[in-house]
Formats: C-alpha cells, structure tokens, sequence
C-alpha cells in the first residue's frame, strides 16, 4: 500500500489546493468530485430562471463535478450525477434518469449542507422547459450524452457564480456525502489505519492515456473466484472511501502536471510536501551552450556536484522522493510496473552518480549524460527523417530497465552495451544521427566498463591506451579520415574503412591490411606531401601499439570498446584538420 500512503500523504499536504484551478495543467478534486468535460453551459438567476445557454468549446478546460461513489464510475444503467450532468438526466424525455436525477438533488438541497446555488438549479430543472431553452438559445442538436454546467447569478457573494469554480460548493457536498457514507458499514482502512466507511468503488481514469483502467477493482465473482485465494473481495484489501477519494485524486492531478509518457508508459516522480525534483529519465546536465558546456571531467563532476547541491539544499533529510510508472495491458486494469520510495538525499545521489559514469564528450555540447530514451532509440532503433526511433513497446520495456540502474543504482545491461555497438558497426544505415549514435555508444561502454571495474576511459584521446580493440578503433579513424581528405565538396561515398567496418570489427588485422593497401594505390598519392607524412606516421605509431599485443589477439573480434577509441581519435583529427587549415591561413596572410 506504498503508493497509495503517499498519495494520500501528497493530498494531506496540498488539501489547500483542492477544487483551485490554477496553473497546473489539471486541478487536484476535492472528496467526491472529478475532473470532466462540459459541453454546454447554462446561467439562471437566484431564482431559478433561464438567463442564456451557449456550447463550450472544446479547447476549454475541465471542470470539477461533484459525484457520488457509484455515479463516478457509471456505465450503464440510471445513476445520476448530484449536480452537473448529462442532457439526457436534467430533461424530463427519460423519467427514471430525470426522476433519480431530481430526487437526489432535493435530499442533498433539503439537507443541513445544502448551498445558495442548488435553490435555483432544482427549480429550473424541476420547471422541465431545458430542451425548448436550449432550442431557442440555437443548441437544437444537443444530444443526450452532452454535459451542462450550471452558473448561477447573485445567490454567491464571496465565491464564484461557476459552480465548476465555487469552493465553498464544492466543500458543502464534500461534507453533506461525507454524512450520506458514514451510514455504511465502518471498516479498517488498510491506507490510514482509522475505521472507516469502505470504498465500494475506486476512481477511474487515473493515467489519461490509459482511459478508464483502475488500479483497484474486482469483478471475479464467478467460477473461479478470486483466483481461488478469497471468497470475497474485501477479504483481500480494504480501503476506506475518503483515503480512497484522497490517494486516486491526488495521483491524477500529480500524473496530469508531472507524469512523463515514454513509449506508452506513464513516469512519474514526485515528493509528497510539493518540493520539486528533477527528472528521472534526463540527465542534470543537456544540450548546454558553447559558453557554458564542461570540457573537462574534473570540471564537469564539480559541475554536477554544485547542481547536486542546489536541489539538497530545498530539501529535509527525511523528505522522500517517490518514483512510480503506470502502464495498461487492458482497458479496465492499470498496473504500477515500477514502484520505489527512498530518502530525497540517496534518490539525488544515485542521479548523480549515472551521470557521472554515464557520459563521454560531444565535440558540440561539451561532457554530458544521455537521457535514457535516447539510449535505447539508439541501441534499438531504425533512422526515420533524420532521427533514431525504437518501436514504442521496445522503448517501455527498455525504459524500466534503464529506470532501475539510475535510481536504484543497479548496473548497465550488457544486451544493451552489444546492441548499441552493433548499430555502430552499420554507419551507412544512417545519415545525419551517426554522430549522436557513436557519442552515446561511448557513454554506455563507459558506464558499461565502470559498473563492472574493467576500467576507466578518459575524454581526451588516450594513444598508449593498453586495449587493442582501443587502438584499432583509433586505426578505423585514421583510415578513414585519410581517403576523406581527398574527397572533393560534392563526393559523399563512404571510405573504405567505413564500408568495411563490420568486416573489420570481426578481423581486424585482414581488413585493415586490404583497406591500406588500397589507400596507399588509390588516395594516399593525391595528399599533400606534408598529410602523406602525417597519415604514414599515425599508422605506424598505432601499429606499434597494436604489435606489443601477443599475435593471437591481432586478428580476434574486437570488443566495444574499439568505438572509444574511433570515437576519440576521429575527433582529434578533425580538430588537428582546422588548426592545420587556420594555420595555413595566417601564413598566406
């Protein structure tokens, strides 16, 4: 019961903000209310009579209603709502609706917490002329299903004449149902601990994108009932219908303003006293600007330290950050596949910590941490219009997966580490997301290679790194920016090393021996001088570090982390390119 604790908590500590609308996308309902839509609008004057009625457009934000336990969940049947309702129960065309609809709407105005405004809403009602009004008003086709909201002019000096926007009635049915509950039979609120009247049903429509699911129903009473573990429902959990009101609420509104929908799955993190926490699908630091973007590690963990200690600073060491993810087999049941809770402080740490060891250089945005959705577009996805898509259902299963090593600390996937390095050994499947691909398959090796001790690897070019596949990924790097160096501005084929390269990731010393046989016939001759020298150079210096491996590894498979050392070295090449070039330039100058 976790989840729904510290919902209820969250609503305890924002009650103040119960029935407001304010700037969140959807306001938190009061006890016995939920969030809708209106489609037509109707305004009387303290005595009940027809001013005007007009549509609601459908850009218009929902409302709050008032609702008793069953009509909150209707389907079919007759089950009226206390106050705005659907066409088809405020005319008199449908008497068992209108009937119901009139009947509890006087026991709630007859009652000790009956309000201004109710008066005039039964007396028009009651006065069954609604349709010909809404005829007259131009509303000729409005169907049956279509909701009527109630404004009521002069009867509510300190509140507003909306009844969707009027507290004080919102807080009178709250009270008058709080009565009509208390004459069911008390139990023990398994959320609250308190004897209380029981839930008979709990709130729909939690997650918007999953529409009507519940997080608790049951409907298992025949044959084998239960799954053969309880006779009756109850036997399994009980939860009072204020907690019940309180949690559900409190979890819609909180989903609606911070929930993060991600491959069909609803992220939510939040901290129940309202403190704000980042979010746990994207890294502290992104896409920063020239000016301010860390170059350095050193820099970039002290960096992430001061953000660290800015968001300590907002909290208690006690507050709690709560993490929880929703998702929907079906249509009538919601699952939290994903549920945690821990101290605000260990919650930042372990943030922190990913995106320390999950992050490499970008010659662009300088050192950062790639959000997790884009770990697994590339690890899993196709390139469509310039960007690297997975299947949505991928991306919510992996998503989880990544979830659990960021907050709970656990370590990086390798299915994940391989499937990344296999899309980078296709570079020809992609066009202008190949740079993004290669810099994150060098954050995830990083990750992957910390998590287990294998090794650090720094974000500067490392030339005596003692890793192999390292070196003939600096070797992949050179052969390519080589033959590149002769290409024209209107060539864009790819080198042979690129074409190759998945040729060469499983024999390296037989592919790299072809590829410079080539290059040496057919582009090294076109260079420069000086470049020939250079490239002839940089061959030799990595073949030498190549050699001082034993010779059975000279032509084994190479490991990942050859796309570090491509990575690193194919950057320095194009920054060792334009200073070659500003240089050639101040002498002409």
């Amino acid at each position: 019961m976790g989840l729904f604790q510290k919902a209820y908590e969250t609503y305890e500590k924002h009650r103040h903000m119960a029935g407001v609308l304010g700037d969140t996308k959807e306001p938190l309902a009061p006890v016995a209310h939920i969030i809708t839509s209106a489609q037509i609008e109707i305004e009387l004057d303290r005595n009940g009579k027809f001013i005007r009625a007009f549509t609601v457009g459908k850009e218009e934000p929902k409302i709050i209603i008032p609702v008793t336990e069953e009509s909150s969940g209707r389907t079919s049947g007759v089950c009226p709502h206390p106050l705005c309702d659907q066409i088809g129960y405020l005319s008199s065309k449908n008497e068992k609706k209108y009937d119901a609809y009139v009947k509890q709407l006087t026991a709630w105005t007859e009652s000790e917490y009956s309000h201004p405004m109710l008066k005039p809403i039964l007396t028009y009602v009651t006065g069954k002329t609604i349709l010909s009004d809404l005829a007259q008003s131009g509303i000729e086709n409005a169907g049956e299903k279509d909701t009527v909201r109630w404004t009521v002019i002069g009867v509510d000096d300190t509140n507003s004449s909306n009844c969707w926007k009027n507290r004080g009635l919102f807080e009178a049915f709250s009270n008058y149902y709080a009565t009509v509950k208390a004459q069911d039979e008390q139990v023990l609120c398994m959320v609250t601990g308190n004897t209380t009247a029981q839930a008979q049903q709990h709130l729909k429509g939690i997650i918007s994108i999953n529409g009507n699911a519940k997080l608790i129903s049951a409907n298992d009473t025949t044959n084998f009932t239960y799954r053969g573990r309880f006779k009756t429902d109850d036997q399994a959990v009980t939860v009072g219908y204020e907690a019940s009101q309180k949690a559900h609420n409190a979890l819609k509104w909180l989903a609606a303003d911070q929930g993060v929908i991600i491959g069909g799955r609803t992220f939510l993190c939040w901290n129940p006293q309202g403190k704000k926490l980042p979010q746990v699908h994207s890294p502290f630091m992104r896409n920063r600007s020239d000016t301010n973007r860390e170059v350095e590690l050193d820099r970039y963990k002290k960096e992430l330290a001061r953000i660290l200690l800015s968001y300590k600073n907002e909290f208690q060491p006690t507050d709690d950050a709560v993490i929880a993810v929703f998702d929907a087999a079906t249509t009538g049941r919601l699952a939290v596949t994903y549920y945690n809770e821990m101290f605000v402080g260990d919650f930042l740490e372990n943030l922190k910590s990913w995106d320390e060891s999950c992050c490499f250089i970008h010659h662009r945005f300088g050192i950062e941490s790639p959000a997790l959705e884009r770990i697994i577009h590339c690890a899993f996805g196709t390139e469509r219009s310039g960007r690297i898509e997975a299947d949505e259902r991928v991306v919510k299963q992996q998503m989880q997966r990544l979830l659990i090593c960021r907050v709970d600390g656990a370590k990086m996937p390798y299915d994940i580490v391989h499937a990344i390095a296999q899309k980078t050994m296709r570079p020809q499947a992609y066009n202008t997301s190949l740079d993004y691909l290669q810099f994150t398959a060098c954050a995830v090796i990083r990750k992957y290679y910390l998590d287990y001790n294998k090794g650090d690897f720094d974000m500067a070019l490392e030339k005596d790194k003692n890793d192999i596949s390292y070196q003939y990924g600096r070797l992949l790097a050179v052969l390519e920016k080589a033959e590149r160096d002769t290409y024209n501005n209107s060539e864009s084929r790819e080198p042979n090393a690129i074409r190759m390269q998945s040729v060469f990731c499983t024999r390296p010393a037989q592919t790299a021996k072809t590829v410079i046989e080539q290059l040496k016939k057919g582009y090294l001759p076109r260079l420069s001088s000086g470049l020939r020298i250079f490239y002839d150079r940089l061959i030799g210096e990595i073949y030498e570090k190549i050699s001082a491996f034993p010779e059975n590894q000279w032509n084994a498979p190479l490991k990942e982390t050859y796309i570090i050392g491509y990575y690193l070295q194919k950057n320095a090449l194009y920054t060792k390119n334009n200073d070659m070039n500003e240089t050639e330039e101040s002498e002409n100058e």
